[in-house]
């Protein structure tokens, strides 16, 4: 276990960005199942500009490697291009 103060706050803040990060990705993985349900060329169009900035921002954050996120937004474009 951890002895000195700043090692217990390095713990206790990494908890907390933990379960941020699990919360952001877990969203952001939702929005992409239910995205790729959607059989309307319209809604998927709609949709689409907010699952992509999501996916651009938790890139950013660190949270999700910034190749997976071009490969989802490469794979969702080309859902909506071909409904």
């Amino acid at each position: 276990m951890a002895n000195h103060k700043s090692a217990i706050k390095r713990i206790k803040t990494n908890q907390k960005k933990r379960l941020a990060n699990r919360y952001y990705s877990k969203t952001m993985r939702n929005s992409v199942k239910n995205f790729r349900k959607i059989e309307d060329k319209v809604t998927a169009q709609k949709k689409l500009p907010q699952i992509v900035s999501m996916i651009d921002k938790l890139s950013k954050k660190g949270i999700i490697h910034k190749n997976k996120a071009a490969n989802l937004k490469s794979k969702l474009m080309l859902k909506v291009n071909t409904l």
